[in-house]
C-alpha cells in the first residue's frame, strides 16, 4: 500500500550536501517539503531547484524547511549546485539527499519496488521520482503532488498549497478552489451557524452546507 495523507512520513538518515540528516530531527517543530528528481544535471530539474533557491525567504517566513532528493551522489549534487546557483542567481543552501540506493524513493513510494539504477543510467530509469511531499510538525504527510517528466512544477502552487495546509491546520475550516492567503475560507460542517459566528464573526452563507468566513 502506498504512502497516504496523514501517514507518518517515513523517517530516514541519509547523506546530503549539508552533511548527514535524520529526517524527523531535521524537521523539528516546523513544516517541511521534500521534492524529488530523477537525476542531476537535467534541464527541468535545474530550473526547479533554481526556483526553490529563489524562494528561500518565502519558505523561511513560513517556518518551512525544504529538502531535495535525487538519485545521485553527494559529490554529483555539489557539482550540480554550481549550475543551479548560476542559473538561479541565488544560493542553493537547502540540502540535497544522496539516494543512490533508492531507499528514500522506495520508502516514499516514488518508484516500483523492483526499480534499479544500471550503470550509465538515464533519467528514464528513475522517471517516477518526481514528487512533492508537504510534511507537518507532527511528521505526518499533509499533501502530495506528482508530476511527469515533461512538466515542470509550479512552485507558486507549492507555496499556495503550503499556505492552505498551514491555514487549516487545527482549525475547523477548509480552503475553496483557487484560494490564496487573505481570502475567505469555508467553515467546516462540524460547526453550526451560531457556533461559526461565535468563532469567526460574520459568516457568509451561500448554501446551507457552503459558508464562508474570514480567518485572521
Amino acid at each position: 500500500m502506498g504512502l497516504r495523507i496523514n501517514d507518518i512520513a517515513p523517517n530516514f538518515t541519509a547523506n546530503s550536501t549539508n552533511g548527514p540528516i535524520t529526517l524527523h530531527d531535521w524537521i523539528g517543530d516546523g513544516y517541511a517539503i521534500l521534492f524529488s528528481h530523477p537525476k542531476d544535471f537535467t534541464p527541468v530539474c535545474t530550473t526547479e531547484f533554481g526556483a526553490v533557491a529563489q524562494l528561500a525567504g518565502e519558505f523561511e517566513k513560513r517556518n518551512t524547511k525544504v529538502m531535495g532528493i535525487s538519485v545521485d551522489s553527494v559529490e554529483d549534487h555539489l557539482k550540480w549546485k554550481r549550475d543551479i546557483e548560476a542559473f538561479a542567481g541565488a544560493p542553493a543552501n537547502f540540502p540535497i539527499i544522496d539516494d543512490t540506493s533508492l531507499a528514500v524513493a522506495k520508502a516514499y513510494d516514488m518508484l516500483p519496488a523492483d526499480a534499479y539504477l544500471p550503470d550509465g543510467r538515464t533519467p528514464a530509469h528513475s522517471a517516477t521520482v518526481r514528487t512533492v511531499f508537504i510534511i507537518g510538525p507532527d511528521k505526518k504527510v499533509r499533501l502530495t503532488m506528482t508530476y511527469p517528466m515533461s512538466v515542470g512544477r509550479n512552485f507558486a502552487e507549492v507555496l499556495r498549497a503550503l499556505d492552505a495546509v498551514r491555514a487549516t491546520d487545527g482549525v475547523p475550516v477548509a480552503t475553496p478552489a483557487n484560494w490564496v492567503p487573505g481570502q475567505d475560507v469555508i467553515v467546516a460542517l462540524s460547526l453550526t451557524d451560531d457556533q461559526a459566528r461565535a468563532k469567526f464573526g460574520e459568516v457568509d452563507i451561500k448554501l446551507p452546507y457552503l459558508r464562508f468566513a474570514q480567518v485572521k
